[in-house]
């Protein structure tokens, strides 16, 4: 391409000199952009020396750091008038959306927020090169268009959602990289290392949390976007080298919550890009690949908040350095990318301007809208308290606070559908369950969060099809069409503290991940830990199998400090331990039988490095290591022939490809195993294993008796993506039947809900336990092709192989998926601590 920044663009009239205050990027950081990547804090100090030099016009917010200690930041950019009003057009703009405080009534002659978020994924780096220049522009004095745009228009602009994983590229980059740059693509320079620098430091993809918001940049990022909610909000990406720009509109499916009016300014956005780009001879496309489904990205999620929410993707990301031979010969720059991303932002804030009256009316007619009559055909939702569910309805109400959903509570009859049944039933709203009106701001997101099944227009979507939180959470839910007034606000259930007291042991129950921590508190203290292998009964008290029994037995170490210690760690847990004055049981086995388990705190290490799929390890590795706060080692696979296998108790097989896993270098881990080692295998590892010699295998396909359809192999050459579409599932919720006696499977009743993302369905195992499987008509959402759905029956999900005095665990389906599928964790604790004890 011959495109520079010097080109004079359609939105600039020319060039006249500025103060000697501000400088431009190029002053300021002593090289024209483009011509090699800036590090993160250059990035902060270019913000600051721009807020400090038109204070009048930007101001800064630190809205937090990373987990790597990087400044997390924003700027507020408009005119003068307008910034020294700052605080009340935010709050007028939380009344428009009818989320204020106060009872004011809003005004709607306000400016309009356009959002602008930049390099979510760190190794997609041009973004933020293209932020400094957008920021520069819109206080440079010189340019007389960007201050009109100002005057009713209030931009935010956040330079870098990934500091973490953009500087983890760019010092990759800078390291790898000659005098100058090497555009042929089988140079070292466009071959990323592992883990590559898309995502944080535990290896998140930040694009898919905005609504789950396990990791500490989205849930920082999101206490400051809802404390305003723009009008408009553009994610910016990077997309392959070959690929020309892309904005909205956007493709489908697109959700039907979204309404007329944000699918339609999509198109008059797009159009006024497609101006920009088309005067300077630029390609792009509209209407492909991108739709507007899954809930969590950073266009879908503003648009389920009342926004235009909207993704940019330039070619480029980690392949493309500062310099790329594209498939047709020409060169892709850096310069390229950013000058792109620089035009579509400034062409967005202009649009915006343009139509900030209408804008401002519709997003307060979407919130006018929600409280009555309300997003979709459910109107309230109710949670079920149920014995045993407590930490997953705390961790369900904990998210739900996160985005600002109201909820309370109600008593009385009603009739609603039952997601475990999937059948329209008559139940009754006890205490303790959680009533969830659709009448009230949030009713959109609500909704698209709680349907019970998706609705596709287009079978070709980008992610997952099914969500709805009552499967991801494992609970006994009813979707209601009727209004359900709500009588009071929700108690959350907090167990009495406990209080230290010398007894003769204490139980805990094993009812979720919170009892997993508390077990893992007191292991990493180094009490000794028992757990019950059935139910029992005790002092009048029901207990399942599972529960963890603390006993002074073997605990001697810690005289009178070991009660005390267990009251801490379950308190800080919100849990409750009951004491117990014997260990004599009424009902199943004595806590000297056999049958109740010594816990050994096992020593794990989890394999994270080339071939592994780097979100899969990274889900572990932040649910061990700051879920759990349990120790876990990292070792990379290449580098496993040098560990001392005496010094691992569990082994973790990730999602990936593993050379190892071939029956001739599988024997020595197979050795390992017998001797009591545990190996969990996921996704993909059990897919590998199943390969080998003595491990499960695949399901095979049932074989067709009718006679061969002799023109099968006739296909149209334009259908090519609609054949692959009928055996394959982007991601559909299945009921899994379980066998809760094993211990994979303690804590859970007798089924599951998974979420399927491939085509593997596995053998019943003849050798082990077969915990989890699929039975006929166990889809219960989401989309899965016709092929593959007569596949996707009858067979193993999850299970257990016993080895000598060890066990592989085969977990078929990622249990941990994006850290929010909240119903996995437990069985993920349960392969780590109770299976082959």
């Amino acid at each position: 391409m011959k495109t520079r920044l010097s080109i004079l663009l359609l939105l600039f009239i020319g060039y006249i000199p500025v103060s000697a205050q501000l400088q431009s990027p190029e002053t300021f950081l002593g090289y024209k952009p483009g011509t090699q990547y800036t590090p993160h804090f250059k990035i902060i100090n270019y913000f600051n020396h721009v807020a400090a030099a038109s204070p009048g016009m930007v101001r800064l917010q630190s809205y937090g750091q990373t987990h790597e200690g990087r400044p997390l930041i924003a700027a507020f950019v408009s005119s003068e008038e307008n910034i020294s009003n700052l605080e009340n057009i935010r709050q007028n703009n939380l009344r428009l959306a009818n989320m204020a405080m106060d009872n004011t009534a809003p005004v709607e002659n306000t400016p309009v927020i356009v959002w602008l978020s930049y390099n979510v994924h760190g190794n997609e780096a041009s973004s933020s090169e293209a932020a400094m220049l957008t920021l520069y522009e819109l206080v440079n004095p010189a340019d007389t268009r960007t201050k009109t745009w100002l005057k009713n228009t209030v931009v935010v602009i956040d330079p870098c959602i990934n500091p973490d994983g953009r500087d983890r590229y760019v010092n990759w980059f800078t390291s790898v990289a000659g005098k100058n740059y090497n555009p042929r693509l089988d140079a070292r320079e466009h071959r990323e290392q592992w883990p590559g620098g898309r995502t944080n430091h535990y290896y998140f993809d930040l694009n898919r949390d905005w609504a789950w918001q396990t990791q500490i940049e989205s849930q920082q990022r999101m206490k400051l976007y809802q404390q305003w909610y723009p009008q408009i909000h553009v994610d910016y990406h990077e997309q392959g080298i070959n690929a020309p720009y892309y904005f909205a509109p956007a493709a489908q499916p697109y959700h039907e919550a979204i309404t007329p009016w944000q699918r339609d300014f999509q198109v008059t956005i797009g159009k006024n890009n497609a101006k920009y780009f088309d005067s300077n001879g630029w390609l792009y496309f509209t209407k492909e690949i991108f739709d507007l489904y899954y809930p969590s990205y950073g266009d879908t999620y503003p648009i389920y908040n009342g926004a235009i929410g909207m993704t940019y993707e330039q070619g480029g990301g980690p392949s493309s350095g500062l310099g790329v031979y594209k498939k047709e010969g020409d060169t892709l720059t850096l310069t390229d990318r950013l000058t792109h991303h620089y035009t579509s932002g400034l062409s967005t804030i202009e649009i915006s301007s343009q139509n900030a009256g209408r804008l401002v009316r519709e997003f307060r007619k979407f919130f006018n809208d929600a409280l009555s009559p309300g997003t979709g055909i459910y109107k309230t939702y109710i949670i079920k308290k149920e014995e045993g569910n407590a930490q997953r309805m705390a961790a369900l109400i904990e998210l739900l606070d996160k985005n600002n959903i109201q909820y309370g509570s109600a008593k009385g009859n009603a009739k609603g559908y039952n997601y475990f049944s999937g059948r329209e039933e008559a139940f009754t709203i006890t205490e303790g369950d959680i009533v969830i009106s659709n009448a009230q701001p949030k009713s959109t997101l609500l909704s698209v969060l709680f349907e019970p099944k998706s609705k596709l227009v287009d079978s070709a979507t980008y992610d997952i099809t099914a969500w709805s939180l009552p499967y991801v959470y494992g609970l006994t839910a009813y979707a209601v069409k009727e209004k359900i007034r709500l009588t009071g606000n929700y108690t959350k259930e907090v167990p009495a503290r406990n209080t230290s007291s010398n007894r003769y042991g204490y139980v805990i129950p094993w009812e979720g991940v919170q009892s997993a921590k508390a077990a893992a508190c007191l292991m990493q203290k180094g009490v000794k830990l028992r757990f019950a292998s059935n139910d029992f009964e005790i002092g009048g008290a029901s207990f399942k199998a599972g529960a963890v029994i603390v006993l002074k037995t073997a605990n001697g170490a810690f005289a009178d400090q070991l009660w005390g210690l267990v009251a801490e760690a379950c308190n800080e847990q919100d849990i409750k331990a009951y004491p117990v004055n014997s260990g004599l049981v009424d009902k199943g086995y004595d806590f000297g039988s056999e049958n109740v388990k010594y816990l050994k705190a096992p020593q794990i290490a989890l394999l994270a490095g080339e071939g592994v799929n780097s979100n899969a390890a990274g889900e572990v590795w932040f649910f061990i290591e700051r879920e759990l706060n349990y120790p876990v080692t990292l070792i990379n696979p290449e580098h496993l022939n040098r560990v001392n296998w005496n010094d691992i108790d569990v082994l973790i097989l990730p999602d990936g490809r593993y050379s190892f896993l071939n029956d001739k270098d599988f024997a020595e881990l197979k050795s390992w195993i017998s001797k009591g080692g545990r190996l969990i295998a996921m996704e993909n590892a059990v897919a590998q294993l199943a390969g080998l010699d003595g491990g499960i295998k695949f399901k095979k396909e049932e074989e067709h008796t009718d006679k061969e359809d002799l023109y099968a192999a006739l296909k149209k050459f334009g259908d090519q993506d609609r054949e692959m579409i009928s055996s394959y599932t982007p991601g559909s919720i299945y009921k899994v039947q379980l066998d809760n006696s094993h211990p994979l499977a303690f804590g859970y009743p007798d089924y599951y809900y998974t979420l399927k993302m491939d085509d593997n369905v596995y053998e019943f195992i003849d050798d082990g336990w077969n915990v989890g499987v699929i039975k006929k008509d166990n889809l219960v959402a989401g989309f899965v092709g016709a092929e593959l759905k007569k596949k996707l029956i009858d067979g193993l999900i999850c299970g257990v192989q016993d080895i000598g005095k060890g066990n592989i665990i085969y977990l078929a389906d990622d249990v941990l998926f994006r850290n929010f599928w909240q119903n996995g964790k437990l069985m993920f604790c349960n392969a780590l601590f109770l299976v082959g004890q």
